[in-house]
């Protein structure tokens, strides 16, 4: 089976749900469950509704809600109508709305809060419902929902903006089957699984994965607002759940935690959107018999490399390619793509589109890695990151494993601060563990271990200690925001 033979998720979403009407699909915290018939029925309704209001296939219609039951209903309606979703964090300030309003002027938007739909029609939005659409009921006519178009744009997916403004990745139907179809074969999901899912459905990792991939499986999802230890691991262990899919800093927080050992239950665990240190992977592999899964993917490209379901699983690296998916490493070692899942361009930006390719058609990530003899994948930085000091090239990733070695060490980011000597000073922000207080010299005894393990060059020459680091929704450090304390 290729990763393409369906058509497009609704089409096979559809079918699934035909196939097994009485299959649980989701379950959310406060126990509500729809099965398969009643979501089909029910987000076929919500359709009709946003059809009556002037919603149509081509339209872009923001989506900007918690994770909830409406809010999957809702999705699925847009995704049938073959309406361009248009994903927004719901932590963005009205500033940060507005710079994607402008761009994807989207006709229509669906929030979770009222106080968000003012600013919205400030910047232009006319119509502005919740995740439940309290919109008049409309009848579900023939021919509404059709077949959608393979290559009609179904998300307009901005990146995170770690390190500049966000662009928009227009990605088609075709490509959100093909990564979630490419995750299917690779990590043997079946309607037999259970995914709890504490992650935000207005990202890749959550929503073009977690409940994309679900759906296609034709498995169920428990659906949590937001991540918290313990009522992960409740709902676990209620649920009788086998898969779970997370960030670092949860599964971080996951291996503190007292309960850790109750993670063996699961089938798969998976962590993305952010390198996973190999302490953490370990201390869970140690504590609860857990290999964390860790996988790459891109807003761009949906899911790319995969470490092995069946076989070794390496701590620090991000596998193999998925079904279906090429990557080589181009100039500079830096990972290069292609395949049915990788996106045509960013929307409304010629230029960056024509840039993020090669000659011959490759998507050029950005990221810069290395194969180790087995095929294993590791990505040692990002092109955008890289430090040069003194004229040499410094990638952060590789010092920020060093230092994570250290048990002084909770998290630290490296950046480059500009020096009319050096050019850039390699520079560490560092969350220290409470027992720093009893080093009088906790940077010498940094950088005693740093000098066994690193080139002085690399070592950096200014050191910040923070109560925290600045991260996105997704878990990912901000390092333009990380500033002097």
């Amino acid at each position: 089976m290729t990763l393409l033979d369906e058509g497009s998720l609704p089409a096979a979403w559809y079918l699934r749900w035909k196939a097994n009407p009485h299959a649980v699909i989701v379950i959310d915290a406060a126990g509500s469950v729809l099965r398969a018939d009643e979501v089909e029925a029910l987000s076929a309704a919500r359709a009709a509704s946003l059809h009556a209001t002037g919603v149509r296939a081509g339209a872009t219609v923001l989506l900007s809600c918690a994770p909830s039951i409406d809010l999957v209903l809702t999705y699925i309606a847009l995704m049938r109508l073959g309406v361009t979703v248009l994903p927004a964090n719901t932590g963005y300030t009205e500033r940060e709305l507005e710079y994607i309003v402008e761009d994807a002027r989207p006709i229509a938007a669906i929030v979770d809060h009222p106080s968000r739909s003012g600013g919205l029609r400030r910047l232009g939005v006319e119509l502005t419902v919740g995740p439940a659409l309290d919109l008049p009921a409309a009848p579900v006519m023939a021919g509404l929902i059709a077949d959608v178009d393979p290559d009609a744009a179904a998300f307009v997916a901005y990146t995170s903006g770690t390190t500049g403004a966000p662009k928009g990745a227009v990605l088609s139907h075709a490509n959100l089957l093909a990564g979630a179809e490419s995750v299917r074969q690779a990590w043997e999901w079946t309607p037999e699984d259970r995914l709890v899912l504490a992650l935000p459905l207005f990202h890749m990792h959550g929503l073009g994965v977690g409940l994309n991939g679900t759906l296609l499986a034709g498995a169920s999802v428990v659906l949590l607002d937001h991540f918290s230890v313990d009522p992960v691991l409740d709902a676990i262990a209620t649920h009788d759940a086998t898969m779970f899919f997370g960030v670092p800093t949860m599964y971080s927080r996951l291996a503190a935690s007292a309960r850790m050992r109750e993670l063996s239950t699961l089938r798969l665990a998976v962590s993305g959107s952010a390198p996973l240190p190999a302490s953490v992977w370990n201390r869970l592999a140690k504590g609860s018999g857990q290999q964390v899964l860790e996988r790459y993917g891109m807003t761009e490209t949906v899911m790319l490399t995969s470490n092995p379901l069946h076989g070794v699983r390496r701590p620090a690296t991000v596998g193999m390619p998925l079904p279906g998916v090429d990557v080589r490493l181009g100039e500079g070692d830096v990972v290069e793509v292609r395949g049915p899942n990788v996106f045509s361009g960013y929307l409304n930006r010629p230029d960056a589109s024509a840039a993020a390719f090669t000659d011959d058609g490759w998507f050029i990530t950005g990221d810069v890695g290395q194969f180790d003899r087995e095929g294993y994948l590791h990505l040692v930085g990002r092109t955008s990151e890289l430090i040069i000091s003194g004229g040499y090239n410094v990638y952060p990733r590789e010092l920020e494993d060093v230092f994570r070695e250290h048990p002084l060490v909770h998290e630290i980011a490296v950046v480059g601060t500009p020096d009319e000597e050096w050019g850039e000073i390699v520079t560490g922000y560092v969350v220290l563990d409470e027992s720093a207080s009893a080093y009088s010299s906790w940077r010498d005894t940094l950088l005693a271990h740093a000098s066994e393990r690193l080139a002085p060059y690399k070592i950096p020459r200014r050191w910040y200690r923070v109560r925290e680091l600045p991260r996105n929704a997704m878990g990912k450090v901000v390092r333009s925001e990380l500033t002097p304390p």
